[in-house]
């Protein structure tokens, strides 16, 4: 990759159309939301990052991004479940992007009660306070999860929607929440449902960093779930930059916007991928009956219908997959010491 290149995948916006905006990213310790928050400081927001509270004062992801840009942010340490503490968050904020949620499905079979807590209940705290505080813009977060296995591709915005595990109900719930609120008070509140996103900062959780880091480690063979299963991955740049076309769109107001690629690629054939990327093509991989999900609760094929996007408020993918996974890789060997490849993460 040439410097023009890295540039394109690393530099973030100046655009000056946030310049002194008071902007809230709920969920702002997590993947997604660490990048969004670096992105909307260097566009120049004033940004205030909801970070979920630990008794350690954790920063989550946010402890990674660049200290010059961290000490721009003001971070608030509490809990989506709290409406109190969400009012608090928001107030005087212009713009809210609302990203805090209870991901790992995995865990949704385990737990389903407490991704009802934060997924649906939590929303609910976000709407109710950005209504109440007269918020221009919220910006809530879905998942391409609530479309379930494909029944046709691309998946555009009126695919059916398929509750296929409690972490996608979960998110059908808010997503539904979000729209009653648009329709019933008019909330200015857009949804953002991004197919799979990726890139340096992910947990060992998803599919990516635990093929990079198996690899990078020098395992024989990749443990992973079903190989069958199709994703469409964005680089998480591309994700941040989507959430910032959204948010700046009128006509993304009241509607669902789906953020991909508009390409699928199987697990299979995206961890030989990683392999050649890390110079270990030869590897084997095998499939870990723990990893699997329930026969009916897998989602087989995600392609991104993505024509609203661009037609909405002219957002694109710029970086290729290669290009993404070879970041990936690059990261991961800076920090293996913070993959427990020997463990699968739920």
């Amino acid at each position: 990759m040439n410097d023009k290149e890295r540039h394109g995948m690393t530099a973030l916006s100046t655009d000056g159309a946030w310049a002194g905006r008071r902007v809230l990213v709920t969920g702002a310790g997590g993947f997604i939301g660490s990048h969004l928050t670096e992105r909307l400081v260097r566009a120049g927001a004033e940004v205030r990052a909801m970070v979920r509270y630990t008794g350690r004062s954790d920063l989550g992801m946010l402890a990674d991004v660049d200290p010059e840009v961290r000490r721009s942010v003001e971070v608030v340490h509490s809990d989506i479940t709290d409406p109190f503490a969400v009012r608090r968050a928001i107030a005087d904020c212009d713009t809210v992007f609302h990203l805090a949620a209870l991901i790992a499905i995995p865990y949704s079979y385990v737990a389903p009660a407490s991704y009802v807590a934060t997924n649906v209940t939590g929303t609910l705290n976000v709407l109710e306070a950005a209504r109440d505080l007269g918020v221009r813009r919220l910006v809530h977060t879905s998942t391409s999860e609530t479309y379930g296995t494909a029944r046709y591709t691309p998946i555009d915005e009126d695919h059916p929607i398929q509750p296929q595990s409690p972490y996608s109900a979960s998110k059908i719930g808010a997503d539904a929440m979000a729209e009653s609120f648009y329709r019933s008070f008019d909330l200015p509140v857009a949804v953002i449902r991004p197919f799979n996103t990726y890139g340096p900062r992910q947990s060992a959780r998803a599919v990516i960093p635990t093929v990079a880091a198996q690899v990078v480690a020098g395992r024989e063979k990749i443990a992973l779930g079903d190989l069958r299963p199709v994703r469409d991955l964005t680089y998480v740049t591309d994700t941040a930059a989507g959430f910032m076309a959204v948010a700046a769109a009128d006509q993304c107001v009241g509607q669902v916007t789906n953020i991909g690629n508009g390409r699928g690629i199987t697990i299979g054939d995206l961890a030989r991928l990683i392999a050649e990327v890390a110079g270990r093509p030869d590897i084997d991989i095998v499939e870990d009956s723990q990893r699997l999900r329930p026969p009916q609760s897998e989602v087989f094929e995600l392609i991104a219908g993505t024509e609203r996007a661009r037609e909405r408020c002219g957002w694109e993918p710029t970086v290729s997959l290669r290009q993404g996974l070879t970041e990936v890789v690059d990261y991961v060997r800076a920090n293996l010491g913070r993959f427990d490849v020997d463990r699968y993460v739920v």
